[in-house]
C-alpha cells in the first residue's frame, strides 16, 4: 500500500481535467457516507477505457496450471518487508496500520456495517492483495469488537507471490494486539501453491486465501463481496496488477451493494474502475497522501449483479433473495457451455433452518459439523450409530493418488487433502483422532514409476506437498527397508475413523437421531420461497411409521447405495472391500517392527495403532471389488492383503514374522467388510440434487447435438435437497471438502473451491451424459 503524494494544486498522476471535474461531485469523506451511497451518472469520457466485459460478469479467464507459486522475496527495514521484485514496501513500520484504517476499514464504513449486520449469511470482504495480513487481521478485529454475537466474517483475498510462514510471522510481531488472530493464520498458513485455501481465524471467522494472479483467480469465485479492499503495491510499481480486467473482476463477483476503496487516485485506476461499473470519488488520503477514493457500484451494474444472483433489485428490497429465483436463476454467462452446473439460489439457512443429514459415517458427520459449527440446528440420522459400516474401520489412510496430466479430479483430490490437514489439526491439534504421519506412494513397478516421473514433469509442485523419495530415503522416513522409489506427501496421514465420526457427531448444535428411513417426499415443491420460513420442505418416514419434517435435507449415504426416490437416478457403485488386522497383546508388543509413515502401493498398510492397555493393532488392505455382495471375511481376500503387503514391504513382513514366530497368513488376524460407494467417474457428488425429470425435458435437444444445441436455461434442482456420496475410498481425505462447500452453498457463502471443480462435482453430471448418449 504505497502511492506517490499528489501536490495540493495539481492533478494526481494520470488525472486529466475531466477526470477532476467526474470526480468532483463525489468529493466526501467516508465517515459521512450514506448506508448505500447514492450512485451518480458517471461523466468519465467513456472511450477512456473500453468495458472488457458485460456489466457485472467477470473475464473469462483460463484456469492456471496446477503448479507452486513464487515466494515472496524480502528485504527487511527493521520488521518492514519490502518486496525487492516490485521494489515496494508492504507497509509502514511507522504508520502503515493507522493507514490500513483510513484506506480500507474506515472508507468501507465497516465499523457502521458490522454493527448493524443482521443477516443469516457472513459480510464478505474481498481484498486483491493479501500480503502481510494486517488489513485483514485490522478488519477481523475490528468486526470482533463491533459485530453482533452471531453475526459472521468471510474474506476472500488474493495473494500470487505468498510469503514464508516465518515471514508472516516476523512481519506480523510489530503488532502484539493482532496475536490473537495471527497466531492461527501462521499456524495454518498453506504450501504455495495455486487454489483455494481455507483457514479460521477465529470461530466466526473464514479466511480464503485465493493463490494465484488475481483476475485469474476472482474470475472463478463462487460467491458475492460486500466491501473491496482494492490493495496492491503502487500503480507505479505494479502496473500490471491495476488493470480493467482486474476492475471488471470485481465487478463481476460483487454483491449489487458492494462498496470498494483503494489507497491510490491514479488516473488511469479510476478510468479502470468506472468502465468496470464502479463510481468512484476522492476523499482525503492518509498522512501525506493528499488524495485517495472509494466508491459503490453504479445502478446498471448493480442491476446486472442482482439479477445474475437471483436477487431482488427493486427499490424498496435491501436484496433480498427472489422467490423464483431460489431454484432456477439467470444464466450466468459463463455457465453457457454447462447451464445445468449453475447451482439455484436459495435464501442462507438461518439458525431457524432445520437441516437433516441422512447418514452418519465421514460424509454426513463432516456435513453436520460443517453446518453445526456455523450455528445452524442439524439432526443426524442413521440406522446404526456413527462411524459404523464403511466408517467404522480402525485405521484410514488420508491420502490421495494424483493422475499423471492435469484433470479436475486431481486438482479437488489436492486441495481436499491439504483442507482435511488443515480441518483435523483445527480440530483435533493433539492428534488423538489422526496421526499426521504422512504417506509413501511406492512405484512398484516400471509403469508407476514412468506414472510418477510424468506427474512430476507435469506439476512442478512445493516439496511441503509432495517430493519424489529414492528408495533409500523411502526407507528413513517409513523406518523400515524399502526396495522402490516413489512419492513423498508430507500432509497426509491417517485418520481413525469410528473414533473420528463418533467425535463428529457428538459437536454441539447436532442431535444424533438412530433410526431407518425408508422414504423422502417433497413437501411443497412447488413453493420454491426462503428457507427457515417456517415451511417444512421435506419428510422423512421412518420404519416406525414416524415422520420428520425439515427445510433441508442432505443425502450422505455410502454403503447403502439403493438411494430413495427421488435420487434413484445417480449412478452409484458399491465397491466391496476386506481389511486384515492383527492385534497384539501388550506383553508381545515390544519387540514389534513399527512403520513410522502411511505405505501405499497396490494397497496401503498404516503405521500400527496402539491402544490405552498397550496392545497395537496393524491394519492393512484393503481389496477392491466392485459388484460383489458377499458380506462373509473370506480367507482368500486376507490372503491378498498379505500378498500385497509381502510384495511391497518384503523386510518389513519379514521382521514382523520373526517378531511373532509365525508366518503373517497365519497370525491371528481378523478381517472386516463394508462396502464403499464411487461414482463411475470415481469423484464424488457434491451439491445441489437435479430434478432428472425437468433436466430430461430441458436438455432432451443435446442427444442430436451436444455442442450446438445445448438450451440456455439453468439448471432445475430439488429445492432444499442436497448430495454428499461417492468418495469412494478415499472418503476422509474428499468428504470434509465436499461439506464445506455444501455448507457454503447453503450458508450463501463464497465457495471454498473454483468455479470449475464444483462444477465437476456436480451431481447432476452423469445424467447430462446420459441424456446426450440417449439412456
Amino acid at each position: 500500500m504505497n502511492d506517490h503524494p499528489s501536490s495540493p494544486h495539481q492533478p494526481a498522476p494520470g488525472q486529466s481535467a475531466p477526470d477532476q471535474a467526474a470526480s468532483s461531485a463525489r468529493q466526501a469523506s467516508p465517515q459521512q457516507a450514506p448506508a448505500t451511497a447514492a450512485r451518480k451518472p458517471a461523466t468519465t469520457p467513456p472511450s477512456a477505457i473500453e468495458p472488457v466485459t458485460a456489466p457485472g460478469v467477470v473475464p473469462n479467464v483460463p484456469l492456471a496450471p496446477l503448479a507452486a507459486l513464487e515466494e515472496a522475496q524480502l528485504e527487511w527495514d527493521d520488521t518492514a518487508p519490502q518486496a525487492t521484485d516490485y521494489g515496494d514496501v508492504y507497509f509502514s513500520i511507522h504508520d502503515g496500520r493507522a493507514e490500513t484504517v483510513h484506506v480500507f476499514l474506515d472508507s468501507n464504513r465497516l465499523s457502521e456495517r458490522f454493527r448493524d449486520w443482521r443477516e443469516a449469511r457472513p459480510f464478505v470482504i474481498g481484498e486483491t492483495g493479501f500480503g502481510t495480513g494486517l488489513n485483514i487481521l485490522c478488519a477481523a478485529q475490528r468486526f470482533l469488537a463491533t459485530a453482533p454475537a452471531e453475526a459472521r466474517l468471510h474474506v476472500v483475498s488474493v495473494e500470487k507471490h505468498p510469503m514464508r510462514a516465518a515471514d508472516l510471522e516476523r512481519a506480523l510481531s510489530a503488532w502484539p494486539d493482532l496475536a490473537s488472530l495471527a497466531k492461527p493464520l501462521v499456524a495454518q498458513w498453506p504450501a504455495a501453491v495455486l487454489g483455494v485455501h481455507r483457514l479460521w481465524l477465529d470461530e466466526r471467522i473464514t479466511l480464503d486465501l485465493h493463490f494465484g494472479d488475481a483476475v485469474e483467480r476472482l474470475s472463478r469465485l463462487e460467491g458475492g463481496v460486500d466491501a473491496w479492499f482494492l490493495d496492491g503495491f503502487s500503480p507505479s510499481k505494479n502496473p500490471q496488477m491495476w488493470s480493467p480486467e482486474l476492475f471488471a473482476a470485481m465487478a463481476g463477483v460483487s454483491r449489487p451493494t458492494a462498496t470498494f476503496a483503494t489507497f491510490t487516485a491514479a488516473g488511469f485506476v479510476r478510468r479502470g474502475l468506472r468502465a468496470a461499473g464502479f463510481v468512484w470519488r476522492k476523499v482525503p488520503g492518509h498522512g501525506m497522501k493528499r488524495e485517495m477514493i472509494c466508491g459503490e457500484l453504479d445502478e446498471p451494474t448493480a442491476a446486472a449483479r442482482a439479477e445474475l444472483m437471483g436477487l431482488d433489485a427493486s427499490p424498496a428490497s435491501p436484496h433480498a433473495p427472489m422467490r423464483e429465483h431460489a431454484v432456477r436463476g439467470a444464466l450466468h454467462p459463463l455457465r453457457r457451455e454447462q447451464p445445468w452446473t449453475q447451482a439455484p439460489q436459495p435464501a442462507p439457512v438461518s439458525r431457524e433452518t432445520h437441516v437433516a443429514v441422512l447418514g452418519a459415517g465421514i460424509a454426513g458427520t463432516s456435513c453436520a459439523e460443517a453446518l453445526a459449527r456455523r450455528g445452524v440446528q442439524v439432526t443426524l440420522i442413521d440406522a446404526e450409530a456413527p462411524g459404523a459400516r464403511a466408517s467404522g474401520n480402525r485405521q484410514g489412510a488420508l491420502y490421495v493418488k494424483l493422475a499423471a496430466e492435469t484433470n479436475p479430479a486431481s486438482r479437488f483430490q489436492l486441495a481436499a487433502l491439504q483442507y482435511s490437514r488443515r480441518w483435523l489439526a483445527s480440530l483435533d491439534p493433539e492428534q488423538t483422532l489422526w496421526s499426521a504421519s504422512g504417506v509413501l506412494q511406492l512405484a512398484t513397478s516400471e509403469r508407476e514409476r514412468k506414472r510418477q516421473q510424468r506427474f512430476l514433469d507435469n506439476h512442478p509442485l512445493p516439496e511441503a506437498l509432495l517430493r519424489p523419495v529414492s528408495a533409500s530415503e523411502a526407507s528413513r522416513i517409513a523406518g523400515s527397508e524399502i526396495a522402490f522409489d516413489g512419492l513423498f506427501y508430507p500432509v497426509a496421514g491417517w485418520v481413525r475413523p469410528s473414533a473420528l465420526c463418533q467425535h463428529l457427531a457428538a459437536t454441539q448444535g447436532i442431535r444424533f437421531l438412530q433410526a431407518r428411513i425408508e422414504a423422502i417426499q417433497s413437501l411443497g415443491a412447488e413453493d420454491s420461497g426462503a428457507t427457515g420460513n417456517g415451511e417444512p420442505r421435506w419428510q422423512l418416514q421412518t420404519s416406525d411409521g414416524t415422520s420428520i419434517e425439515v427445510d433441508q435435507l442432505i443425502v450422505a449415504l455410502g454403503e447403502q447405495t439403493h438411494l430413495p426416490e427421488p435420487l434413484a437416478h445417480l449412478p452409484l457403485q458399491p465397491i466391496r472391500g476386506q481389511v486384515s488386522e492383527i492385534t497384539v497383546a501388550p506383553e508381545h508388543a515390544a519387540h514389534l517392527p513399527a512403520l513410522d509413515s502411511v505405505v501405499c502401493a497396490g494397497g496401503y498398510v498404516s503405521p500400527y495403532q496402539r491402544h490405552a492397555d498397550g496392545s497395537v493393532t496393524l491394519s492393512f488392505g484393503a481389496t477392491f471389488a466392485p459388484r460383489d455382495e458377499d458380506e462373509a471375511v473370506r480367507e482368500a481376500d486376507h490372503a491378498a492383503n498379505v500378498a500385497e503387503l509381502r510384495s511391497a514391504l518384503p523386510a518389513f513382513v519379514a521382521a514382523w514374522e520373526q517378531a511373532r514366530g509365525v508366518r503373517l497368513e497365519d497370525d491371528d488376524w481378523q478381517g472386516r467388510v463394508a462396502w464403499r460407494a464411487a461414482s463411475p467417474d470415481k469423484s464424488p457428488l457434491a451439491g445441489p440434487a437435479p430434478d432428472a425429470a425437468q433436466w430430461r425435458e430441458d436438455y432432451a435437444a443435446m442427444a442430436f447435438d451436444a455442442k450446438k444445441r445445448v438450451p440456455q436455461s439453468s439448471g432445475a434442482h430439488l429445492p432444499g435437497l442436497w448430495l454428499s456420496t461417492a468418495h469412494g475410498s478415499r472418503g476422509f481425505t474428499t468428504a470434509p471438502l465436499c461439506a464445506e462447500l455444501i455448507a457454503s452453498q447453503l450458508c450463501g457463502e463464497p465457495l471454498p473451491l473454483e468455479r470449475e471443480l464444483a462444477e465437476h462435482l456436480h451431481p447432476g453430471r452423469r445424467l447430462i451424459r446420459d441424456i446426450v448418449q440417449r439412456r
